[in-house]
């Protein structure tokens, strides 16, 4: 636990001198102490004993951490823990609920230990209900949220996105806002709070527009018929003369128009926008004309025109297109996706590798030599 003093990530962004405590778990808690850390907050991740090797693509997610083993159930370990809390801003756990209160940091303990402390719970649950002791995945949270059953299409089963709408959306944004949120209120008044984040609450939120629209008759609860599900045939995807593939997603009138121009089609041969009896002629109309060219001709028939035709990239094409190019949307080697959002005053970067072990962080969270040599 020794090495020199690194405070290079601590002069990066707008959460300098934010002091964060992990406790080590997987998904959107990793995830979340990542965007705190490219922000500029300084995080202790508390590991258990023998953990797993890391892997290589863990690492990035777990970038710039203080990393310590601790044994929990060790009183020597738990003691150097607790006098850790009084030096923290925000804790953070994903353990299934009960888990940390068992261990002896519930938040009633940690509260008393310091009253101002913000303690962000994140679980896929959440942590009363039924289902709270249950394990799941993002694809079950979505499930009992109604968004999987929308996603896919109308003759094949549900099809489970990529982990980005429970996990990442879901879980680690809200988690994020949440314990920001409650840090403010922390700063304010001086008293700490549990902030109880959930993958099936955020899921769920992230659907308001959808359930809006649906109390509103315009939705129905049928995949294949809706506006934004894929099956409107101006805002979707079509296959190209190569193979690959385009998405459209003309919704207003103006831009309907435009891409109507772009695909060389006339409006008095077609179907109304909205004459949704007719949109299955609308859809091989658009069809037939996309496959003439290529995806990257479209591309650059479509280039400065607001028909929101775009091409569709694989990952590798996603990182070298112009547009990510210039605004150095994927920095490092290998490249990942710059820190979002950016700020003006306060620049954020991908968090430097710690060379400093829990005791040099630790006194500049306030310990006294003698308490941080315990962690050395």
């Amino acid at each position: 636990m020794t090495g020199p003093e690194d405070r290079t990530n601590e002069t990066a962004g707008p959460l300098r001198g934010v002091r964060v405590i992990e406790f080590g778990a997987i998904g959107p808690v990793p995830f979340c102490a990542m965007l705190l850390a490219d922000m500029g907050a300084e995080i202790l991740r508390i590991d258990p004993p023998s953990p797993a090797p890391l892997p290589d693509h863990e690492a990035a997610i777990q970038r710039g951490r203080h990393r310590v083993t601790l044994d929990l159930k060790n009183e020597e370990d738990a003691a150097r823990l607790h006098g850790a809390l009084p030096h923290a801003d925000i804790l953070l756990e994903g353990f299934r609920p009960g888990v940390l209160e068992r261990l002896g940091f519930g938040p009633d303990q940690c509260l008393i230990e310091n009253p101002a402390l913000v303690i962000g719970r994140m679980t896929g649950w959440g942590q009363t209900g039924p289902l709270a002791p249950r394990a799941g995945h993002d694809p079950n949270y979505l499930a009992l949220t109604g968004a999987l059953h929308a996603i896919g299409y109308p003759d094949r089963p549900p099809l489970p996105p990529l982990n980005l709408i429970a996990d990442q959306g879901g879980g680690a944004m809200f988690l994020a806002v949440g314990i920001l949120a409650a840090l403010l209120h922390a700063r304010a008044t001086g008293q700490g709070q549990v902030v109880d984040a959930a993958m099936i609450d955020g899921a769920a939120s992230l659907l308001t527009p959808i359930l809006a629209m649906r109390h509103a008759g315009l939705w129905r609860d049928e995949r294949g018929v809706n506006m934004m599900d894929g099956s409107c045939p101006f805002a979707t995807s079509y296959g190209t003369a190569d193979g690959k593939y385009v998405v459209i997603a003309a919704i207003e009138p103006k831009f309907y128009a435009e891409l109507l121009r772009v695909l060389g089609l006339d409006p008095a041969t077609l179907p109304a926008q909205h004459d949704t009896a007719g949109w299955p002629l609308l859809r091989e109309r658009f069809a037939a004309a996309i496959r003439t060219r290529t995806r990257d001709e479209w591309a650059r028939v479509a280039e400065g025109l607001d028909a929101c035709l775009t091409p569709v990239l694989d990952f590798g094409e996603a990182q070298q297109h112009p547009h990510q190019r210039a605004r150095a949307g994927y920095i490092g080697d290998p490249p990942l996706p710059a820190p979002a959002p950016r700020f003006s005053a306060t620049p954020t970067r991908h968090a430097t590798p710690v060379r400093s072990g829990a005791a040099a962080l630790l006194r500049r969270w306030g310990m006294t030599a003698a308490e941080a040599a315990a962690w050395n």
